[in-house]
Protein backbone atom coordinates (compact mmCIF):
# COMPACT_ATOMS: atom_id res chain seq x y z
CA UNK A 1 0.00 0.00 0.00
CA UNK A 2 1.40 3.25 -0.95
CA UNK A 3 1.94 5.86 1.86
CA UNK A 4 -0.09 8.21 2.92
CA UNK A 5 2.69 11.02 3.30
CA UNK A 6 5.95 11.43 4.86
CA UNK A 7 5.67 12.71 8.73
CA UNK A 8 8.52 14.10 10.95
CA UNK A 9 8.43 13.67 14.65
CA UNK A 10 10.35 16.35 16.13
CA UNK A 11 10.29 15.58 20.09
CA UNK A 12 13.37 15.51 22.69
CA UNK A 13 11.53 12.58 24.17
CA UNK A 14 12.25 9.44 22.57
CA UNK A 15 9.49 7.40 24.36
CA UNK A 16 7.06 9.82 22.70
CA UNK A 17 8.55 9.89 19.16
CA UNK A 18 8.45 6.02 19.02
CA UNK A 19 5.02 6.16 20.47
CA UNK A 20 3.51 8.44 17.00
CA UNK A 21 6.16 6.81 15.54
CA UNK A 22 3.94 3.48 15.90
CA UNK A 23 0.32 4.87 15.49
CA UNK A 24 1.42 6.51 12.46
CA UNK A 25 2.92 3.69 10.60
CA UNK A 26 -0.03 1.52 11.61
CA UNK A 27 -2.12 4.30 9.97
CA UNK A 28 0.04 3.91 6.78
CA UNK A 29 2.41 6.94 6.98
CA UNK A 30 6.20 7.49 6.43
CA UNK A 31 7.83 8.50 9.66
CA UNK A 32 11.26 10.12 9.92
CA UNK A 33 12.30 11.37 13.63
CA UNK A 34 14.13 13.98 14.99
CA UNK A 35 15.35 14.90 18.81
CA UNK A 36 16.05 18.70 17.90
CA UNK A 37 15.37 21.28 15.84
CA UNK A 38 18.43 21.38 13.62
CA UNK A 39 18.25 17.85 12.63
CA UNK A 40 14.14 18.62 11.87
CA UNK A 41 15.22 21.66 10.14
CA UNK A 42 17.93 19.63 7.97
CA UNK A 43 15.81 16.94 7.52
CA UNK A 44 13.15 18.98 5.91
CA UNK A 45 15.72 20.76 3.94
CA UNK A 46 16.39 18.08 2.14
CA UNK A 47 13.23 17.47 0.93
CA UNK A 48 10.42 15.02 1.00
CA UNK A 49 8.77 15.85 4.23
CA UNK A 50 4.36 16.84 3.84
CA UNK A 51 4.01 17.40 7.65
CA UNK A 52 5.86 18.17 10.94
CA UNK A 53 4.92 17.51 14.66
CA UNK A 54 6.84 19.79 16.47
CA UNK A 55 7.42 19.46 20.42
CA UNK A 56 7.33 23.03 21.31
CA UNK A 57 9.73 22.47 24.02
CA UNK A 58 13.08 21.07 22.59
CA UNK A 59 17.24 21.74 23.58
CA UNK A 60 18.63 24.85 22.16
CA UNK A 61 16.21 25.91 19.51
CA UNK A 62 12.29 25.67 20.85
CA UNK A 63 9.51 24.94 18.60
CA UNK A 64 8.67 28.85 18.02
CA UNK A 65 12.01 29.04 16.83
CA UNK A 66 11.90 25.69 14.75
CA UNK A 67 8.58 27.17 13.32
CA UNK A 68 9.57 30.66 11.75
CA UNK A 69 12.37 28.95 10.17
CA UNK A 70 9.98 26.16 8.70
CA UNK A 71 7.65 28.90 7.31
CA UNK A 72 11.26 30.80 5.48
CA UNK A 73 11.88 27.65 3.94
CA UNK A 74 8.44 27.29 2.94
CA UNK A 75 4.82 26.27 3.84
CA UNK A 76 5.23 22.67 4.89
CA UNK A 77 2.28 21.98 7.02
CA UNK A 78 3.48 21.72 10.87
CA UNK A 79 1.38 20.52 13.85
CA UNK A 80 2.77 21.87 17.45
CA UNK A 81 2.60 19.50 20.37
CA UNK A 82 3.10 20.59 23.81
CA UNK A 83 2.52 20.47 27.14
CA UNK A 84 1.41 24.27 27.38
CA UNK A 85 -1.85 24.69 27.39
CA UNK A 86 -2.35 28.61 28.12
CA UNK A 87 -4.63 30.59 25.21
CA UNK A 88 -1.27 32.87 24.99
CA UNK A 89 0.95 30.09 23.72
CA UNK A 90 -1.39 28.68 21.52
CA UNK A 91 -2.21 31.67 19.52
CA UNK A 92 1.75 32.57 19.38
CA UNK A 93 2.09 28.91 17.67
CA UNK A 94 -0.70 29.83 15.25
CA UNK A 95 0.73 33.29 14.37
CA UNK A 96 4.09 31.80 13.72
CA UNK A 97 2.23 29.94 11.05
CA UNK A 98 1.58 26.55 12.95
CA UNK A 99 -1.40 24.59 11.29
CA UNK A 100 -2.77 23.00 14.58
CA UNK A 101 -1.80 22.94 18.34
CA UNK A 102 -1.94 19.85 19.91
CA UNK A 103 -1.34 20.12 24.34
CA UNK A 104 0.66 17.10 26.25
CA UNK A 105 -1.11 14.51 27.40
CA UNK A 106 -2.65 13.39 24.07
CA UNK A 107 -4.06 10.66 22.50
CA UNK A 108 -2.46 9.12 19.60
CA UNK A 109 -5.43 8.44 17.93
CA UNK A 110 -6.31 12.05 17.98
CA UNK A 111 -2.93 13.25 16.82
CA UNK A 112 -3.17 10.74 13.53
CA UNK A 113 -6.50 12.30 13.08
CA UNK A 114 -5.43 15.86 12.84
CA UNK A 115 -2.67 14.80 10.88
CA UNK A 116 -4.84 13.05 8.56
CA UNK A 117 -7.21 16.43 8.40
CA UNK A 118 -4.42 18.66 7.26
CA UNK A 119 -3.12 16.10 5.05
CA UNK A 120 -6.59 16.24 2.88
CA UNK A 121 -6.93 19.83 3.28
CA UNK A 122 -3.24 20.31 2.20
CA UNK A 123 -3.73 17.90 -0.57
CA UNK A 124 -7.28 18.89 -1.79
CA UNK A 125 -6.74 20.05 -5.75
CA UNK A 126 -7.18 23.75 -6.09
CA UNK A 127 -10.43 25.08 -7.27
CA UNK A 128 -9.12 26.65 -10.85
CA UNK A 129 -13.07 28.62 -10.92
CA UNK A 130 -13.41 32.47 -11.42
CA UNK A 131 -11.38 35.37 -9.85
CA UNK A 132 -12.49 35.89 -6.61
CA UNK A 133 -12.51 39.53 -4.73
CA UNK A 134 -12.14 40.53 -1.56
CA UNK A 135 -11.94 44.91 -1.31
CA UNK A 136 -9.17 45.63 -3.52
CA UNK A 137 -7.47 41.92 -3.43
CA UNK A 138 -7.92 39.24 -5.87
CA UNK A 139 -7.45 35.65 -5.29
CA UNK A 140 -6.92 33.17 -7.90
CA UNK A 141 -7.70 29.93 -6.89
CA UNK A 142 -5.48 28.09 -9.65
CA UNK A 143 -2.31 29.41 -8.26
CA UNK A 144 -3.44 30.37 -5.29
CA UNK A 145 -1.91 34.09 -5.91
CA UNK A 146 -3.20 36.88 -3.96
CA UNK A 147 -2.64 40.82 -5.60
CA UNK A 148 -3.08 43.89 -3.80
CA UNK A 149 -3.00 46.65 -5.67
CA UNK A 150 -1.25 44.60 -8.60
CA UNK A 151 1.10 44.15 -5.80
CA UNK A 152 1.47 40.20 -5.15
CA UNK A 153 0.62 39.69 -1.15
CA UNK A 154 2.44 36.41 0.72
CA UNK A 155 -0.20 34.44 2.60
CA UNK A 156 -0.06 31.04 4.40
CA UNK A 157 -1.66 28.38 3.39
CA UNK A 158 -4.24 28.91 5.50
CA UNK A 159 -4.93 32.65 5.39
CA UNK A 160 -5.55 31.55 1.78
CA UNK A 161 -7.94 29.20 2.20
CA UNK A 162 -9.70 31.62 4.92
CA UNK A 163 -10.09 34.36 2.53
CA UNK A 164 -11.12 32.47 -0.62
CA UNK A 165 -13.75 30.49 1.31
CA UNK A 166 -15.19 34.24 2.60
CA UNK A 167 -14.70 35.57 -0.85
CA UNK A 168 -17.15 32.31 -2.27
CA UNK A 169 -19.63 33.12 -0.33
CA UNK A 170 -19.84 37.01 0.22
CA UNK A 171 -22.85 38.23 2.68
CA UNK A 172 -22.64 34.71 4.46
CA UNK A 173 -22.36 34.29 7.83
CA UNK A 174 -19.90 31.89 8.79
CA UNK A 175 -19.79 30.49 12.11
CA UNK A 176 -16.37 30.02 13.77
CA UNK A 177 -16.91 26.50 14.10
CA UNK A 178 -17.95 26.22 10.58
CA UNK A 179 -15.16 27.82 9.39
CA UNK A 180 -12.85 25.49 11.22
CA UNK A 181 -14.91 22.46 9.17
CA UNK A 182 -14.68 23.79 6.18
CA UNK A 183 -11.17 25.30 6.29
CA UNK A 184 -9.13 23.39 9.03
CA UNK A 185 -11.22 20.22 8.17
CA UNK A 186 -12.16 19.98 11.34
CA UNK A 187 -13.38 21.84 14.57
CA UNK A 188 -9.89 22.65 16.42
CA UNK A 189 -9.18 21.99 20.21
CA UNK A 190 -7.85 25.30 19.71
CA UNK A 191 -11.15 26.60 19.32
CA UNK A 192 -12.50 30.03 17.74
CA UNK A 193 -9.26 31.87 19.09
CA UNK A 194 -7.59 30.01 15.16
CA UNK A 195 -9.96 31.74 12.91
CA UNK A 196 -9.40 35.05 15.23
CA UNK A 197 -5.93 35.08 14.67
CA UNK A 198 -6.27 34.93 11.03
CA UNK A 199 -8.32 37.15 10.46
CA UNK A 200 -6.32 39.34 11.77
CA UNK A 201 -3.51 38.36 10.20
CA UNK A 202 -5.26 38.82 6.76
CA UNK A 203 -6.44 42.51 8.16
CA UNK A 204 -2.97 43.29 8.67
CA UNK A 205 -1.58 41.89 5.50
CA UNK A 206 -4.23 43.17 3.64
CA UNK A 207 -5.91 46.31 5.68
CA UNK A 208 -9.24 46.34 6.86
CA UNK A 209 -10.76 47.29 3.01
CA UNK A 210 -10.78 43.79 2.39
CA UNK A 211 -14.36 43.57 3.76
CA UNK A 212 -14.42 40.94 6.17
CA UNK A 213 -16.70 41.79 8.71
CA UNK A 214 -17.10 40.30 12.12
CA UNK A 215 -20.49 39.24 13.32
CA UNK A 216 -21.22 39.79 17.02
CA UNK A 217 -21.51 36.35 19.07
CA UNK A 218 -21.39 34.31 15.55
CA UNK A 219 -18.46 34.97 13.22
CA UNK A 220 -17.39 36.40 10.39
CA UNK A 221 -18.73 37.70 6.72
CA UNK A 222 -17.07 39.01 3.64
CA UNK A 223 -19.08 42.04 2.57
CA UNK A 224 -18.48 42.98 -1.00
CA UNK A 225 -17.10 46.43 -1.70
Amino acid sequence: MASRGHVLVVDDERAIRRLLRLYLTDAGFTVAEAPDGETALEQVRRGGIDLVLLDLMLPEMDGYEVCRRLREMGQTPVIMITARSDEANRITGLELGADDYVVKPFSPIEVVARVKAVMRRVGAPPDPGRLLRAGPAVLEPSSRRVTLDGEEVDLTRLEFDLLAELAAHPRVVYTRERLLEKVWGYQSAVGGKTVDVHVANLRRKLGDGIGIVAVRGVGYRLEPS
